[in-house]
């Protein structure tokens, strides 16, 4: 088993049409930024290392990313977030980390315990891990993918639709998250 460490990701460059603008730019009620949520929770959860990955509003987002985060701006953002996976796939290859748990950042209520108990139940698996959140048998995030599917990821993932397929198509092991939070995601302003 390969015992580098784990590295957090928060996907935020979609342009976000359904919520009415960059989800890179939204705040909490009390005016957290989402993204500095995410970027605490990671870390809080057990990731050594964070890596933003901006694209629509970049400039606009960039001083909403905690110093402490790695930003990388996903250039073809526009081609939906099977660009942003192979921005940050590519990313993660100069960091010490056998994993990286992902997450996007529409889900600033997300628990750092959620992420603690994805990494403890990948630690047997190291690089080779695949894992998901469910939450009552709905597959959510966070996911952990495993060094060894860096690149056949990113070689693969097409569209919007990110690494689910992949995640299917592989047998990505499940991790009830369930009794720590819902899961729900924020497509639209509240």
């Amino acid at each position: 088993m390969d015992e580098r460490g784990v590295a957090g990701v928060v996907l935020a460059a979609g342009a976000g049409t359904r919520f009415g603008g960059p989800k890179a730019l939204a705040r909490t009620p009390d005016g957290d930024p989402w993204v500095a949520r995410a970027v605490a929770t990671l870390h809080e959860g057990g990731c050594r290392e964070v890596i933003v990955v901006l694209g629509a509003s970049a400039v606009e987002a960039r001083p909403l990313v905690p110093d402490q985060a790695t930003i990388v701006v996903a250039a073809d953002w526009a081609e939906g977030l099977s660009a942003t996976l192979r921005t940050v796939m590519s990313a993660l290859d100069d960091l010490p980390a056998d994993r990286a748990v992902v997450i996007p950042v529409d889900i600033p209520a997300l628990p750092g315990a959620a992420v603690r108990r994805l990494i403890a139940a990948s630690a047997d698996t190291g690089s080779q891990t695949l894992a998901r959140a469910t939450y009552d048998g709905r597959p959510g995030h966070p996911v952990v993918l495993g060094r060894a599917h860096w690149h056949e990821l990113a070689a693969t993932a097409r569209g919007d639709q990110g690494a689910s397929p992949y995640l299917r198509t592989h047998g990505a092991a499940e991790v009830e998250c369930g009794d720590l939070w819902d899961g729900a995601d924020i497509d639209r302003r509240p």
